[in-house]
């Protein structure tokens, strides 16, 4: 894919983050593609599910598997919002996603580059390729709203 379609497909992720950012959610979204079509989406919701792993990559992935009727997302891209965590990473190289797009490092918990990469360990048996810093300017501004925000109300309590 293209940089423009990267951008394309990665403003719909930013829609699925701002869901959660007024959900009172970490603001991430994810959106899964296979060739032109939306297979999955997500955001994050472990705090209204009370499930931490329901963070947006794991549910697109869901929903991309139950749209395919397959556990293989084989030629499909993910656009998150923010560098996953190893657990979301774990499922991706699962299901054998062919490609990963995200915004913004994630320099606590990044299982991509910034803390880890998993997925040049030579006993990961799948490699997914990678374009980060894609819309990086929205994907860092909605969390730091939201941040900010969460700041700002423990000041109040």
């Amino acid at each position: 894919m293209n940089q423009l379609q990267d951008e394309y497909w990665m403003r719909y992720a930013i829609d699925m983050a701002n869901i959660a950012l007024t959900a009172g959610e970490v603001p991430v979204g994810a959106v899964l593609v296979k060739h032109t079509n939306i297979i999955g989406k997500g955001w994050n919701s472990s705090i209204s599910k009370n499930d931490p792993s329901a963070h947006a990559e794991i549910i697109a992935i869901r929903e991309g598997g139950n749209t395919l009727k397959n556990y293989r997302l084989l030629n499909t891209t993910l656009y998150v919002t923010l560098e996953p965590c190893m657990m979301c990473l774990g499922a991706m190289i699962h299901s054998r996603l062919h490609r990963l797009v995200y915004g913004i490092h994630d320099i606590k918990t990044g299982a991509v580059k910034s803390v880890m990469n998993i997925s040049n360990y030579s006993w990961v048996n799948h490699k997914i390729k990678t374009t980060d810093g894609i819309l990086s300017r929205e994907c860092v501004s909605l969390l730091n709203t939201f941040f900010t925000d969460v700041r700002a109300k423990k000041n109040y309590n």
